[in-house]
């Protein structure tokens, strides 16, 4: 049987740059150690951060997005739940 430990990769619009305030994510893990904030991206780009999870032995097994209210084609925000087997 295997143990688990969880983690969370939440990626949020940063609500930075007035109109375009959509556009700026800011990359947070949440892991048993503690939080770790990993910067902010001028545009949408999750794979870098997933890929600094994975090469940590993390495994992505769930996504859940959260929309701007009346415009279903803006994201506010994105989290990722995470696992990995512990030693």
């Amino acid at each position: 049987m295997t143990n688990w430990e969880y983690a969370r990769l939440e990626y949020r619009a940063a609500g930075t740059l007035g109109a375009d305030r959509f556009m700026d994510w800011t990359a947070t893990f949440h892991h048993p150690g503690g939080t770790l904030r990993w910067g902010t991206d001028e545009r949408y780009d999750d794979l870098r951060h997933l890929n600094r999870a994975g090469a940590a032995g993390w495994q992505a097994y769930d996504r859940a997005a959260m929309h701007v209210h009346n415009e279903p084609h803006r994201l506010s925000s994105v989290t990722y739940s995470m696992r990995r087997p512990v030693p």
